[in-house]
């Protein structure tokens, strides 16, 4: 059901009654000390925006509430904190900026979801050159792909290594030189050298690249085989527990799956044990190629293998129905204001937990991811709503659906938004900050990418926090939240969360260890909610910064996700 500005006012006084939002007397952030290189040599104008501690806390109180049940996309709980949000765009005064109804714009944009699992074990044999067929064993050899674009699978084909399936012509690498894979089912490395950078890497290890360049020759279908090193870091085993879960992508107007490369979808992940039975007889033996694959280049090279492969699969589909909600600032710039500065963060968490034990807590309340991120999106609109100056270009606030499902909200966004595509300047992504800790620092990864770094450094000058390089850049993050999918249609943009300094290393470590994506991220944790206020201030001088400098935020010259997806003549190419 679609939530109009009519429906979230009436939503908002009864919130109002048993939820206050915006404390009388909003609490200072703390000054937090500058790390000395990052420090701006003069001093900074004051921000025009003190925010609320309470208000923060408020908002997280409810979003984070066991009535939510976790926020899963799809579900009740989560059309009930989409509902909150709507409420408080209203109140703030933010416009509706999502779907266009009889009635008037919604606040909401309604995703047509597809939600797809295993319906069996599947069955998988690979017949050599002997004319012998070997069946693989499910949840030993391998674990079936769940397919959303048919029910029943039934594939008969010759297989084909093809190495990393990496195609970079930056670097002159192109895993299908020489290979015949038409009609023929790959067999891929996961991951990609690690020679490779980070984030770089990151973008050719995400299956959907890999299956879109299997799809380009031809390629029937893909079966992925581990490396050495990712097997250790995350064993096959480690993935039969998550067999029987929904996976979930968006469909579109006619009512099909958004699906990459549908020609050439992922069949099945194998293990190195039945790696060895689709390698019998090759003229590579696997052990080689998997001590190829460990070196810094990867040169690993393809062949096609002795033996055909037959696949029969079962898949569950069925259909949901979610939203993302959407809000406009206008602009005040006559000119400027068409251009939109987005600002991002999901909204639906991971739900309820299926296999508790009696009395135990079942419920995923998600308070840090991302509670916290659209709590910190809220406030950022308050402040807006009462600085005495409008901003030049318009901002819009965006609360995603299914982020935990595969950035699915924000991917029907960048495709389907409900501003000109054009027109979308940048995204600044708001993701698990954790707030558990007085930060000094905040990392923006994305932020050496583009001119919207500089917009980053200088609002953390003006608030008094440093800007941080990435400390984990073996996780390639940048490619992980919901800004990449921006960065997909050639938007610029940054996700920002809180750094590293002043015990932030040993909260966020301490974090994921023990909370993450488990219900211990809940309320009862010791969340500083003066550190939230400092948050929220950092991304609204971010937001100010993009929304009124006089050039509009354009990709560095020769980066690599620049150039990939907005080469020359896209609005936002390096110039």
């Amino acid at each position: 059901m679609s939530f109009t500005r009519r429906a979230a006012l009436a939503s908002a006084a009864l919130l109002m009654a048993v939820q206050p939002v915006l404390a009388a007397t909003p609490a200072k952030p703390t000054p937090a000390k500058m790390a000395p290189a990052k420090v701006a040599k003069k001093a900074a104008p004051a921000s025009d925006f003190t925010p609320s501690a309470e208000a923060i806390k408020a908002h997280m109180t409810f979003l984070a509430d066991d009535a939510m049940e976790g926020r899963e996309a799809g579900t009740r709980g989560y059309d009930i904190a989409a509902n909150y949000v709507a409420a408080q765009y209203a109140l703030l005064g933010v416009k509706p900026a999502g779907d266009k109804l009889t009635t008037g714009v919604s606040y909401q944009q309604h995703v047509p979801l597809l939600a797809h699992r295993p319906a069996t074990d599947g069955a998988i044999s690979v017949t050599g050159a002997d004319g012998h067929a070997v069946a693989l064993k499910y949840g030993e050899d391998y674990l079936p792909g769940s397919q959303a674009q048919a029910a029943d699978v039934d594939i008969d084909a010759p297989l084909v290594f093809a190495g990393f399936g990496v195609v970079d012509p930056s670097r002159g690498r192109d895993d299908y030189a020489g290979l015949d894979v038409k009609g023929k089912v790959v067999v891929i490395l996961t991951g990609a050298p690690t020679s490779i950078q980070t984030e770089e890497r990151a973008h050719f290890s995400n299956p959907n690249t890999k299956r879109v360049e299997a799809a380009k020759r031809g390629a029937i279908g893909v079966l992925i085989i581990p490396t050495t090193s990712s097997e250790k870091r995350r064993p096959f085993a480690r993935g039969l527990a998550g067999m029987k879960e929904w996976r979930v992508i968006w469909r579109n107007a006619q009512d099909v799956g958004a699906i990459r490369a549908p020609s050439a979808p992922s069949l099945a992940t194998i293990s190195l044990q039945g790696a060895e039975k689709l390698f019998a007889g090759s003229s590579t033996p696997l052990a080689t190629i998997l001590e190829q694959a460990e070196t810094p280049a990867g040169a690993v090279k393809g062949f096609a293998l002795p033996g055909k492969v037959r696949i029969t699969l079962k898949t569950e589909i069925e259909k949901r129905e979610s939203s993302n909600v959407v809000g406009v600032i206008e602009g005040s710039d006559p000119t400027l204001k068409a251009q939109t500065i987005i600002l991002s963060a999901h909204l639906d968490h991971i739900g309820v937990k299926d296999n508790a034990k009696p009395g135990e807590d079942r419920i995923n309340n998600g308070a840090l991811d991302n509670a916290s991120g659209v709590a910190t999106l809220l406030e950022v609109a308050r402040g807006f709503k009462d600085s005495k100056m409008r901003p030049k270009r318009s901002i819009i606030l965006l609360a995603v659906t299914g982020e935990e499902k595969g950035l699915v909200g924000s991917d029907y966004f960048a495709n389907n938004p409900t501003v000109p595509k054009a027109d979308i300047a940048a995204d600044v992504n708001l993701d698990m900050p954790v707030l558990l800790y007085p930060f000094t620092d905040v990392i923006a990864f994305g932020a050496d990418r583009s001119t919207v770094g500089e917009a980053v450094k200088h609002a953390g000058a003006r608030v008094g926090v440093a800007l941080s390089g990435d400390p984990l850049p073996e996780e390639g993050l940048f490619t992980r939240s919901d800004h990449y999918r921006f960065v997909e249609q050639g938007v610029p943009s940054v996700f920002l969360m809180t750094g590293f300094q002043n015990g932030g290393e040993k909260a966020f470590t301490t974090f994921l260890k023990t909370n993450y994506h488990h219900p211990g991220d809940d309320l009862n944790q010791p969340i500083d909610y003066n550190a939230a206020a400092k948050f929220a201030l950092v991304n609204y001088e971010i937001a100010r910064e993009l929304a009124n400098a006089p050039a509009r935020p354009v990709w560095k010259k020769g980066d690599f996700f620049g150039g990939t997806f907005a080469p020359a003549g896209h609005p936002s190419a390096a110039k």
